[in-house]
């Protein structure tokens, strides 16, 4: 484990600060010191706000996030910064008005430490940043700079998005809670869109209960966790259309199911219904359709700076006909309605949130398989921390629930935290 992986507890950041301004803007120093300390070779950030000014707003913030710092992913338009969303062509941008999910931030009382990197348009470019588990190994995509913000304890939390498994992977591979909410839970005004029915604002902190704050300040939805379920039954799939995990998820997530029983859960095996195997074509084509469209402009006039992986996706993306797009639609409607029967019996859902630990090396940010599908049929998903693979590295074990339920979700999350932990 390197010396870099350090995550806060927000919860207990907020109790240590309640009522003590002067503690508040010691620990806002001392972030800021650890990121020009070490960011050299973790590359998490992008741009880095200003220290006077920072220190100033926790004067007179206000609200259930107490002052404490977050990281944003640099996809988010902030009229105070650069906002590059990982791409050369955009080197020197700086928006007018910042997006929705950052005024949100503000007016909850958080303050803005900077950005963090991105794959290029949140696509699957790998990115510079560093694993702070491991900096030989990648930090996931495209979320990754938000991922490593909080496990090298940065801040406490960092705003991130998913259109495929954008959150959910890279908290897996750093060790850290990611939520994925309910598709449209928050609002995505203001970030650069890549696919107008996926792209989902994704939620970064140490632990599942500081996520659910965050993600109750920001919604206004009741989410934050204060009970947790009596005995929950958990569905287990038997196997998966798009693959299996690697023996050393598979074994991961044995371990939480043991935990999980031992706590008087109830584990059950599910069998996916057949038409979850045409979700990963359907995603496919709704995400190549859409984006040919909102990187329009990058494609027609900026070509030559998009880095090839991107320019190679959108060329073929090209090709995808509008008959098909409204096909794969169709199917996904579908596909939505018969997922509120498919939970019958089940509180909430259990796979692992990646096929495997993070894979070494910075040529590749993983494979999204196991988040796609959920991506695609707007379910709440956590990435739950706390396990570790045969090489030492972070597997994360995900909790998927009913579109909509996300405090149920949250609360099933924290029930498998709180097991493993005991385990």
């Amino acid at each position: 484990m390197s010396d870099l992986y350090q995550p806060h507890s927000a919860l207990e950041l907020l109790r240590r600060f309640e009522g003590n301004v002067e503690a508040r803007r010691h620990y806002l120093h001392e972030r800021f010191e650890r990121i020009r300390e070490f960011d050299v070779q973790l590359r998490a950030m992008t741009a880095l706000a200003e220290l006077d000014a920072t220190t100033q707003a926790l004067d007179s913030v206000r609200g259930p996030l107490g002052g404490l710092p977050v990281a944003i992913k640099d996809i988010f338009d902030t009229h105070d910064l650069v906002t590059a969303y990982g791409s050369p062509i955009y080197a020197d941008h700086r928006p007018a008005s910042d997006a929705a999910i950052v005024t949100l931030l503000r007016r909850q009382g958080a303050v803005s430490i900077g950005k963090t990197a991105t794959s290029e348009f949140a696509y699957m470019a790998p990115t510079p940043t560093r694993n702070p588990w491991a900096l030989n190994c990648t930090a996931g995509g495209s979320s990754s700079g938000s991922a490593a913000a909080v496990a090298a304890g940065y801040a406490p939390f960092a705003i991130g998005s998913q259109t495929a498994g954008s959150t959910i992977r890279p908290a897996s591979f750093c060790g850290v809670a990611g939520y994925k909410p309910t598709f449209g839970l928050l609002p995505t005004l203001g970030m650069k869109c890549f696919s107008w029915s996926f792209d989902t604002v994704g939620l970064f902190a140490s632990c599942v209960r500081d996520v659910a704050h965050l993600a109750q300040a920001l919604s206004g939805h009741r989410l934050a966790v204060s009970d947790l379920p009596g005995k929950p039954v958990f569905g287990l799939p038997d196997s998966y259309p798009w693959g299996s995990p690697s023996a050393n998820a598979a074994s991961v997530v044995d371990h939480a199911v043991h935990a999980i029983e031992a706590a008087g859960a109830v584990v059950t095996s599910v069998e996916f219904a057949p038409w979850m195997t045409e979700m990963t074509g359907a995603h496919a084509t709704i995400q190549s359709y859409e984006s040919f469209q909102s990187l329009g402009f990058e494609y027609d006039h900026r070509r030559e700076q998009l880095t090839p992986m991107l320019r190679d996706f959108l060329n073929r993306a090209a090709n995808v006909s509008t008959d098909a797009y409204i096909d794969a639609c169709a199917n996904a409607e579908a596909a939505k309605a018969a997922l509120l029967t498919w939970f019958d019996g089940i509180d909430g859902l259990l796979t692992p949130s990646a096929p495997d630990e993070a894979p070494e090396g910075l040529t590749s940010t993983g494979d999204p398989a196991f988040s796609r599908n959920w991506t695609l049929l707007g379910a709440p998903c956590v990435s739950v921390p706390g396990l570790r693979g045969e090489r030492g590295g972070p597997i994360g074990v995900q909790v998927i629930g009913r579109r909509g339920e996300d405090a149920a979700t949250l609360a099933l999350a924290a029930f498998v935290e709180e097991t493993l932990k005991k385990a």
